[in-house]
């Protein structure tokens, strides 16, 4: 095949699709969550990076005289990632703090209650991806997540002109695709 510029400029007739155009959205288990109203719209601003979810199925290898062959398994969902700017109210850190609290305490080692037998811990969350004209062109729910892992901020005082910044790891049951401009409040399909 000859390279030809127009070739390959007419495979990407929409200009690509761009790694700043998402956004990030999520509710949060209010029995744990002190002042709850509003915190997920300022998760939705606070979260400045995520990820478009993978998966893997794994395989399944079968020994025969000598000679292995592959079946599909079972699908397996890696943690989601979201990396948040800290603003000095320090809400969605407490927040997350109060979450991870609820799930095993610091001091007992206990569960709160509520928060674990109705499965209010396990929150729905969601990532879209925007197109340079302001339409969803992809969006993942996840089902079932819950924070495993906040990160330390690091503190330094050579750092002047920077916002704290720290990640939220995530264990989730499974993701699914929507179609369009979907959320937690709209008819959900599959597609």
């Amino acid at each position: 095949m000859a390279f030809n510029i127009q070739d390959f400029r007419s495979q990407m007739a929409l200009d690509g699709a761009r790694y700043n155009l998402f956004e990030c959205t999520m509710t949060f288990p209010g029995s744990v969550v002190t002042n709850v109203n509003g915190i997920s719209e300022k998760f939705t601003f606070m979260c400045h990076s995520g990820q478009i979810p993978g998966s893997t199925v794994n395989p399944i290898p079968v020994n025969y005289f000598g000679r292995e062959l592959k079946f599909a398994g079972n699908r397996t969902f890696p943690e989601w990632t979201v990396t948040i700017w800290n603003d000095e109210d320090f809400r969605l850190r407490n927040a997350f703090e109060n979450w991870m609290n609820g799930l095993n305490s610091h001091r007992t080692n206990l569960r709160n209650p509520n928060l674990v037998n109705s499965f209010e811990y396990q929150q729905d969350g969601y990532v879209k991806q925007y197109s340079k004209t302001g339409e969803v062109l992809k969006a993942y729910k996840f089902i079932g997540l819950f924070p495993i892992d906040v990160s330390a901020i690091d503190l330094d005082w050579g750092s002047n002109d920077a916002i704290q910044e720290y990640a939220v790891t995530f264990s989730y049951q499974w993701w699914e695709t929507l179609s369009g401009d979907q959320s937690a409040t709209q008819n959900e399909l599959v597609i």
